[in-house]
């Protein structure tokens, strides 16, 4: 207090900082989801069961409606600008309605992210899936289907029929043959879903067994994941290589 009685201006000032620093503390992200007050955050997965429970668990919030928006503020951007650790690789379709840093509640800094028609892959693809095991030991790869895929459905129909995309959109239906052939095999009452869970089989199990991501596989340093995402619930199925 000051001689008139009034609280002294530096002490109301210092109480103010005390208070801002407090609340933006408690708005800001850390390496990992929020969780309840007192409890310590989440580490950075670092095997493949963890890293793979963690996106789960966020999709189960997505499904549900309770989602954390962990890792989405200005301190987690000032936290990964320099560097980044992410703790799984995703490989989806360009389709809008399946954005796997929504869907898996994650945010900056937790995925590495690839999207390409129908999970359509290519060496350039291949090498950017690859960057994340193998240069900082992301244990976790998912590629990602999808309920009602366009690029599935457009190259199916170019192929049963014999008639080429156009432009470039046919490099996607050539990618797809593989996929196509198996649903062929296999049947059932739709086509088009059929070769779009075969493709992230197929494209799964390529991905498991090539070259430079086989020993990380055979030693349990790495999964991957085939999965597909339902457009009417939410919820991400798993079809393949569910680390244990």
């Amino acid at each position: 207090m000051n001689r008139t009685g009034h609280p002294d201006r530096r002490v109301l000032l210092t109480g103010g900082l005390a208070v801002a620093t407090a609340a933006l503390t408690g708005c800001s992200s850390t390496n990992a989801a929020p969780t309840a007050a007192g409890a310590s955050p989440e580490a950075r997965p670092t095997t493949p069961a963890a890293a793979f429970a963690r996106l789960m668990d966020g999709n189960a919030r997505w499904v549900s409606g309770d989602l954390q928006h962990p890792d989405r503020d200005p301190t987690r951007r000032q936290i990964v600008a320099q560097t980044q650790e992410p703790f799984g690789s995703v490989l989806a379709c360009i389709d809008s309605r399946v954005p796997p840093e929504l869907l898996f509640d994650t945010g900056l800094g937790d995925l590495y992210v690839m999207r390409t028609g129908g999970e359509a892959i290519g060496p350039v693809v291949t090498g950017s899936v690859e960057y994340g095991p193998m240069t900082s030991g992301t244990p976790l790869i998912v590629v990602l289907g999808h309920q009602r895929c366009g690029a599935v459905e457009a190259a199916y129909k170019s192929i049963r029929d014999g008639k080429p995309l156009p432009g470039n959109l046919e490099a996607i239906a050539k990618a797809l043959r593989p996929a196509y052939a198996q649903a062929a095999r296999e049947g059932g009452a739709d086509p088009v879903e059929t070769m779009a869970r075969a493709q992230v089989k197929l494209t799964a199990a390529d991905l498991r067994s090539n070259r430079d991501l086989a020993p990380l596989v055979a030693k349990h340093a790495l999964a991957v994941v085939g999965a597909y995402y339902s457009l009417d619930t939410g919820k991400v199925e798993v079809l393949a290589g569910a680390p244990s």
